[in-house]
């Protein structure tokens, strides 16, 4: 159930900014950006960064996890004024920086050891996300408080356009073979793929 009462963006940013400025200053800190940035290269949905417009990894990673890290920010602020409300905590955040949240969260010993060491939580629960993020809202507001400056829109898309983009996509996906976000494919690597047999010399 919501908490009755969120609380104010002024209080989570500045509680976000604090927690951020923490996270920066731990001897951890330069560890969980190098891990995370290699996660990236070895696991990316076709629903994530894609969203991205011209999208490169190598351009955008490092981008995407200063959003990423604002956002456990914010989320671990909120929870930890919300008296530990994971819902309240389960910030609507678009697709792309989402992906780059999990890659961070995917670093269990090095989060743990932060989480240890600055005596914050940094909530995730699968269950409880939802993908509606729309410009306008509560997170945005916790954002601005914060003081970071405007959002990059390049990567703080409308769940709406995600989704105008994604359907574009899985034109592309279908294509070549793939099922709808890439969750599906027929190709059966048991048998010889005819594009890669040899051609046979005659004579």
């Amino acid at each position: 159930m919501a908490p009755q009462t969120l609380p104010e963006p002024a209080e989570v940013g500045r509680r976000a900014a604090e927690i951020l400025d923490l996270i920066t200053q731990h001897p951890s800190s330069e560890r969980l950006h190098n891990s995370s940035m290699k996660y990236s290269s070895c696991w990316a949905t076709f629903t994530g960064y894609p969203a991205i417009s011209r999208w490169s990894l190598d351009r955008d990673a490092g981008p995407l996890l200063t959003e990423a890290m604002r956002v456990l920010a914010l989320k671990a602020a909120v929870f930890e004024l919300s008296g530990g409300d994971e819902e309240a905590a389960e910030l609507l955040v678009p697709a792309p920086v989402d992906e780059m949240i999990h890659a961070v969260l995917a670093q269990f010993t090095l989060m743990s050891r932060m989480q240890r060491d600055l005596g914050v939580t940094f909530p995730h629960a699968t269950e409880l996300e939802e993908f509606t993020y729309a410009r306008g809202c509560l997170t945005d507001a916790y954002y601005a408080a914060a003081g970071w400056g405007p959002q990059p829109l390049r990567y703080w898309l409308d769940s709406a356009e995600v989704t105008r983009r994604l359907d574009q996509l899985n034109a592309h996906y279908q294509a070549a073979g793939l099922g709808r976000d890439g969750r599906s494919h027929d190709f059966d690597f048991d048998r010889p793929d005819p594009a890669t047999a040899p051609v046979g010399v005659s004579g």
